[in-house]
């Protein structure tokens, strides 16, 4: 075969690659660029396998499984800094815990005089409506109390009058979630009263569909109570005057407090709706730790079984956080 002959079929083979694989060239042209700007890793296939960022993480995680509803939590020691965070960034229903950035709103407007602790001030009682009716379920006035005893109220027992005459004062919904937004709160989003919330209670499975009306994130939460506790948000007098209504809490008995040892004291509030239960607060150890935490769970069957969850969490997080060393952080944000 003569070396001309030779050539043109080389040639005529270069050529019909090119007709062929032009699609190939491109898109090996495309990866190499993408290698080179991000690396191999990135191109590679994706192990979808959870990673957890520490072994009690891992121990959450797998008491705070969702196959039966979704359960959210997140928790920091305050004396370390360490976190556990389980669906923290996802939506929860609020439902009481809610009650909590109302009550610092509320203290908020004491300090700035336009109430005090002494001030009367109506509770708000539901008025017989259909569900859905409206946008607002319809409330009249009924007896006045201090608002140290609307606060009391609204935080101990959870008592849903107390809340909306104290929400009302203030303002309303917008306010409370003007005030969590000024103190670097995201995530939290208070939409209505509590007599429409409990009205219309049911229109949506929280343990299926992620409702962002009246819902917070775990994280959020945490935030919330860790501002407080390290007095980032309100004056000492007025924090002392809601995390000691947390501290005689007389709901949830069954969840956070439910499995500590004897001397933990836990300041704290609970949630309560359709399908879905929910605990937040400080966990004060013995040794004078405080571990912040926010635990909503929803699904799982039946409310006991979601308090059981609540406070199996609870206790692994403290025992989780009593085998790590301590480790001082004197002005550490969270």
């Amino acid at each position: 075969m003569g070396m001309g002959r030779i050539a043109r079929w080389c040639a005529a083979l270069a050529l019909g690659f090119t007709t062929i694989a032009p699609a190939q060239a491109a898109d090996a042209e495309f990866a190499n660029a993408f290698d080179a700007a991000l690396g191999t890793h990135v191109r590679a296939p994706q192990n979808y396998d959870a990673i957890h960022a520490s072994p009690l993480e891992a121990t959450i995680a797998r008491i705070a499984d969702g196959s039966a509803g979704r359960i959210g939590v997140y928790a920091v020691d305050l004396a370390s800094g360490r976190e556990v965070s389980v669906l923290g960034d996802q939506r929860f229903p609020m439902a009481s815990t809610s009650k909590i950035a109302i009550a610092a709103t509320f203290m908020e407007q004491v300090e700035r005089g336009r109430y005090s602790l002494t001030s009367e001030l109506p509770l708000m009682v539901p008025v017989a409506s259909k569900r859905f009716s409206g946008d607002k379920a319809p409330v009249v006035p009924g007896k006045y109390y201090k608002a140290i005893d609307l606060i009391e109220m609204m935080i101990t027992r959870s008592n849903n009058q107390a809340t909306d005459g104290l929400l009302a004062a203030v303002g309303g919904p917008a306010v409370v979630n003007d005030w969590a937004r000024r103190n670097g709160i995201a995530n939290y989003n208070l939409t209505r009263d509590i007599a429409t919330l409990v009205r219309d209670d049911g229109e949506i499975d929280p343990a299926r569909t992620v409702d962002i009306r009246d819902s917070a994130t775990p994280a959020a939460m945490v935030r919330l109570l860790s501002g407080l506790y390290q007095g980032k948000f309100l004056a000492d007098s007025s924090r002392n005057v809601i995390l000691g209504a947390m501290s005689r809490c007389k709901t949830g008995t069954r969840r956070i407090p439910a499995m500590l040892p004897d001397g933990v004291r836990v300041a704290h509030k609970t949630g309560s709706l359709n399908n879905t239960s929910s605990d937040i607060g400080i966990i004060n150890t013995p040794d004078g730790r405080a571990i912040a935490v926010a635990i909503y769970v929803t699904g799982q069957g039946s409310r006991p079984a979601r308090e059981a969850k609540i406070a199996n969490i609870a206790r692994a997080l403290y025992d989780g956080y009593a085998t790590q060393p301590a480790r001082a952080y004197a002005s550490a944000s969270y």
